[in-house]
């Protein structure tokens, strides 16, 4: 008997930051703590689904290549971060599973089969699995933004953690590129961020998704989130985390903002 996959909210940090020497010690605990993931599953995954911040489209997406390229979608780094290699496969068949269970819960959907993985997905992926021999499928945001609906995509995708596959939300707690390593942003992201931990925290899941759908109400929370691109991922989660409460895994401090991965199931 498989036993169920805890979801995961990572917040992925700055672009290709493990590959750039001088960013690497800034980063050192969330290195090792994205290392440590593994070890906290029932087992090696099937394949992993990731929604990132990075992906969006006017309709959810999925990618369905069997060799997914690259994304450089990040600019000023060294050279050498624009050759980056994730090998991993994809899972055309991990993707046809989750359109089927999208259209089942009245959610339309698209097919990518060029998308290839940017940060959000190979920073965290590259820690986790080295080795790349997990097959990644990733679902785009819908450009519309709408909580609600993220929710509902989440929990249509629910039955994957019963068929051994890991589904990862890769953002930021706090996403405002004007606010990185401005002392003052401090407060405003720590705030924000004991907002959403008290969100997932919550006993009832009716509170903890209307806390996080009316997540722009809380002071702050628009220096927090310019765009929500780098939420939303949360809200998949959520959705897929079911009745399953959620708790901070760590916290990591860059840039003077705190930067917090949730886990939702799981071990205690």
């Amino acid at each position: 008997m498989t036993m169920r996959y805890p979801v995961y909210f990572v917040s992925h940090g700055g672009g290709p930051w493990p590959y750039v020497d001088s960013m690497r010690p800034m980063y050192a605990k969330t290195a090792h703590e994205f290392s440590a993931l593994p070890g906290r599953l029932p087992g090696k995954p099937k394949a992993v689904l990731v929604i990132s911040g990075h992906w969006e489209a006017q309709d959810f997406t999925v990618s369905t290549a069997q060799h997914p390229p690259m994304e450089y979608d990040y600019y000023g780094f060294p050279a050498h971060t624009y050759h980056i290699q994730y090998p991993a496969p994809g899972s055309p068949v991990l993707a046809a599973r989750v359109k089927a269970l999208l259209a089942g819960a009245g959610l339309s959907s698209r097919e990518d089969a060029s998308r290839g993985f940017d940060h959000g997905t190979f920073v965290p992926l590259g820690l986790m699995y080295p080795e790349a021999d997990v097959p990644i499928v990733m679902l785009s945001l819908k450009s519309s933004y709408d909580p609600e609906e993220h929710i509902r995509v989440g929990q249509a995708l629910a039955p994957l953690r019963d068929e051994d596959v890991l589904i990862i939300g890769s953002g930021l707690t706090y996403h405002n590129m004007r606010g990185f390593r401005r002392p003052e942003s401090t407060p405003i992201a720590e705030a924000f961020e004991a907002y959403l931990n008290t969100a997932i925290g919550q006993e009832d899941i009716r509170t903890r998704n209307q806390m996080l759908v009316r997540w722009e109400t809380t002071p702050g929370a628009r220096l927090a989130h310019p765009q929500e691109d780098h939420l939303l991922p949360l809200m998949v989660v959520a959705g897929a985390a079911g009745d399953d409460k959620g708790r901070t895994v760590f916290i990591d401090h860059v840039m003077e903002v705190p930067m917090a991965s949730y886990e939702f199931g799981g071990v205690k």
